[in-house]
């Protein structure tokens, strides 16, 4: 899959190996703002890495709340742009009007690895009534410890800058059904969201796998989505253990080669006779 543009630039630079000294040309992940801006509302920004900006902005959108399906979005799209090249700003129109206050907390700077930025509690998640995900969603182990060699294989911009993140939903028998990267892992997993609410695919029935750490913010949009299992190659935070023993969302950390550990629900993912 090729990278999307403006996701690479290139730059000279000079290496020290072994005691040798030379020049190289090296690729580096791109970080640019995405301005968000809503019809009569006001706008955020947010550090991404350019390319599906239009699934960022959705996938953001559903997961604070300011929209609960597509249907809500009128329309969206870049303002107008130079050269064809999409610009550093979308626009959004909803055929509903949010209050003040569901929007207000979107309307100020995020940096790429802030992910909810100081607004998210257990308590305003409890606020949303979030439904518990699907206890009837399985993996089979063995088929589950195959998928991060296969993210990788998926993760070009990553090959080339080995500075992204990447995230993907996988169905049951290990299908891949997309992959994003982008230098923010709450971006990359905001992509693959709106990717699915764009191609009216169900969240419920996929699980969500994401190259870099579980923290809280990833286990928000897991729930706010509908995702039974989110898999991470990296430990999860202790307040998202918290939040997915809560409420009943199968939370995996450090899926490396034939082993991984369950920290809630691990049901979906362990044999039937072992149990967390």
């Amino acid at each position: 899959m090729r990278p999307p543009a403006r996701s690479l630039e290139f730059t000279q630079i000079t290496q020290w190996e072994d005691g040798h000294v030379r020049t190289l040309q090296d690729s580096l992940a791109v970080e640019e703002p995405l301005e968000i801006r809503i019809r009569d509302l006001g706008s955020s920004t947010t550090m991404r890495t350019p390319g599906h900006d239009l699934e960022l902005t959705v996938g953001q959108l559903f997961s604070e709340g300011v929209i609960t399906s597509i249907d809500d979005i009128a329309g969206l799209q870049h303002t107008e742009s130079t050269n064809g090249v999409p610009s550093n700003v979308v626009e959004v129109e909803l055929n509903h009007n949010p209050t003040e206050s569901t929007f207000s907390s979107r309307r100020t700077y995020a940096a790429s690895g802030c992910g909810l930025c100081g607004k998210a509690t257990i308590e305003s998640l409890r606020a949303r009534d979030l439904k518990r995900p699907d206890a009837t969603f399985r993996i089979d182990p063995e088929r589950l410890c195959l998928l991060p060699e296969a993210l990788m294989l998926q993760q070009e911009l990553f090959s080339r800058t080995g500075g992204l993140h990447a995230a993907a939903l996988v169905r049951p028998d290990g299908t891949m059904v997309v992959m994003r990267e982008d230098i923010g892992r709450h971006n990359a997993v905001d992509k693959v969201i709106g990717w699915a609410l764009q191609n009216d695919i169900a969240l419920g029935e996929h699980l969500l796998l994401v190259s870099g750490r579980g923290g809280f913010e990833i286990v928000q949009k897991a729930l706010v989505a509908g995702i039974p299992l989110l898999a991470s190659v990296s430990a999860p935070s202790s307040l998202a253990v918290k939040l997915a023993r809560e409420f009943g969302l199968t939370l995996i950390g450090f899926l490396r080669g034939q082993r991984f550990v369950a920290y809630s629900a691990g049901f979906r993912c362990l044999h039937p006779d072992t149990s967390v």
